[in-house]
């Protein structure tokens, strides 16, 4: 078969010297994989991170990928929940789904968690044509929605599903903050704070805004200008005014980082929340304590998220509730061009890539 391969790092994020279509051996189905002809695969921050070699030196040869979409076109003797010509989608989260943490569903924190694509291998990511994967790690994808659409989903609005529901509990009428609307896990946070009735307030760079107010944010600041916040604070107290109640964020999403959440803190309401999944302008935030322990603040960790919740999400999206935004499509010849336009951020939504 045909897939994306790298055999070095790029620490100089120089992707056209190391990627290269290969021919690799077709996968074989263990006795618990379904095998996948892949229909449409979607880019994650975690590829830059696998081709750069840090935070942490992924296996080599390579292939990325933790999003894919396809029809089942094998089965290993012990599955029993799918048959060939199954649309499926994958579940990036590999764990061992027997202890403590996966039983109690928080198989996110078990300790032999792996995220498929990004640690895996080597040669085993989505990049390819066929993909194989436990059954445990693949979901039916539902009618209404596409391969496409599906594969723009999979981490994306598990992430964002787990942020705002799972950690954060959102509760409708609250107004909440979406930074960087633009971005996959942002466009689906939007639609999510939307789906359970808030005020939204996305945050992008000036030429994504009528795009984040087109998928419903109510309102869209542009988080390059210096006094952001404050015009994000003026929204809050326009709601304020019409409620009765007291200015200020109750919620804000965040996976921007260090050059805003301080600002984020300072926007937030007595007993409101932050919750954070990432951190692309950096990990080294200076924070202003007084914000959290004053106002009782909480801030919060996240990281990916279950199967229910991607798969949550999905239904919704075959509700016509939830859209998928994708911004580009290339194919595996046009690699380098794909994860270069990631980098520098001027895509809104997802960007896939097809065999």
């Amino acid at each position: 078969m045909k897939a994306l391969v790298y055999e070095e790092y790029a620490p100089d994020d120089n992707y056209a010297k190391i990627l290269k279509v290969k021919e690799i051996p077709d996968p074989k189905p263990k006795s618990n994989e379904v095998v996948l002809k892949l229909k449409a695969a979607a880019l994650n921050y975690n590829d830059i991170w696998g081709m750069r070699g840090v935070p942490i030196a992924i296996p080599l040869p390579h292939i990325s990928g933790s999003d894919a979409a396809g029809d089942v076109v094998a089965i290993g003797e012990d599955v029993t929940n799918f048959k060939i010509g199954d649309r499926v989608v994958t579940h990036s989260n590999l764990a061992c789904r027997t202890c403590e943490l996966c039983t109690s569903g928080r198989e996110f924190d078990c300790t032999k968690r792996q995220v498929w694509g990004f640690q895996t291998g080597p040669l085993w990511g989505a990049y390819s044509e066929l993909v194989h994967l436990p059954e445990t790690n693949i979901s039916k994808i539902p009618d209404g929605v596409s391969y496409e659409e599906a594969a723009a989903a999979s981490m994306t609005i598990l992430t964002s599903w787990h942020m705002l529901v799972g950690r954060a509990k959102i509760v409708p009428g609250q107004i909440v903050l979406i930074m960087g609307g633009g971005s996959g896990v942002g466009s689906f946070g939007i639609q999510i704070a939307k789906l359970y009735g808030c005020h939204v307030i996305a945050t992008a760079s000036k030429d994504k805004l009528d795009k984040c107010l087109k998928l419903g944010a109510d309102y869209a600041v542009d988080h390059r200008k210096e006094d952001w916040s404050k015009e994000v604070y003026k929204i809050t107290k326009d709601i304020a005014a019409k409620e009765g109640r007291r200015p200020g964020v109750d919620l804000t999403f965040d996976h921007i980082g260090e050059t805003h959440f301080n600002k984020q803190l300072s926007l937030l309401n007595y007993g409101g929340t932050l919750v954070t999944c990432g951190a692309t302008t950096g990990y080294d935030a200076k924070i202003d304590l007084r914000q959290i322990f004053f106002k009782g603040i909480n801030v919060l960790g996240s990281t990916q998220g279950t199967k229910a919740e991607m798969e949550a999400g999905l239904y919704w999206m075959s509700k016509g509730k939830i859209r998928a935004e994708i911004d580009s499509v290339y194919s595996f010849e046009n690699a380098a061009e794909a994860h270069t336009k990631m980098l520098k951020g001027n895509f809104f939504g997802k960007i896939l890539m097809k065999p």
